[in-house]
């Protein structure tokens, strides 16, 4: 079983983001001209970034980063799914919009918020397309008017059965055995939720 602590430290650069939005290295303040202990872990200079011996690879440095692999990863997902999502109106947000729709009809726009990772100000746009397009309608929860649920319309419903071929072309892209796939979505998912313990719980929404 992978460490996934042990993971993040030696495969994630200080510096990058899954997004590949990099920061420098914040340094740490001097006190009452005392310098505060330096937290940086062994082996990394002043920049955050691995410091780099005489007559190494530096374009290993970007191969070597678990963080690039995951990003040019889903930018490929992406990709992959284009055409496919293409043939039945749907860009890949609004799939995944749609995905968590099927589990479950008739939920806030927060909750589809949550389970999505998306913010309102991301997500309400989607949502209007969606409901333009016929697929989902949106109404202001008659208990609680601050709610808006959204709930799968006719078309919506029956556009289910047509994502079956997508995602079996997905499943073939991958060139993965189911099994394969699935402990691959476990270790994923297991350092999806070590990131977000590290960062602690997002603002909640107003």
């Amino acid at each position: 079983m992978i460490d996934m602590r042990k993971l993040i430290v030696h495969n994630l650069s200080w510096g990058a983001t899954l997004a590949v939005a990099s920061a420098r290295y914040a340094g740490v303040p001097e006190e009452e001209g005392v310098m505060a202990q330096d937290v940086r872990p062994q082996g990394m200079d002043q920049t955050g970034t691995e410091e780099v011996g005489a007559g190494a690879d530096a374009a290993a440095l970007l191969r070597d980063q678990l963080c690039f692999s995951i990003y040019s990863a889903a930018h490929l997902f992406n990709r992959t799914y284009k055409p496919l999502l293409e043939r039945v109106g749907l860009t890949y947000p609004q799939y995944l919009v749609m995905l968590v729709l099927w589990s479950g009809d008739g939920i806030t726009v927060k909750e589809i918020g949550a389970q999505l990772d998306l913010d309102s100000g991301t997500l309400t746009p989607l949502l209007k397309r969606l409901e333009v397009a016929g697929l989902v309608s949106r109404q202001r929860d008659p208990r609680n008017e601050r709610l808006v649920r959204v709930t799968l319309t006719d078309a919506g419903r029956a556009l289910h059965t047509r994502v079956g071929t997508v995602q079996r072309a997905i499943f073939c892209a991958t060139g993965m055995s189911v099994d394969g796939l699935k402990s691959l979505k476990g270790q994923v998912d297991g350092l999806r939720a070590a990131l977000q313990a590290h960062l602690g719980p997002a603002d909640a929404e107003d």
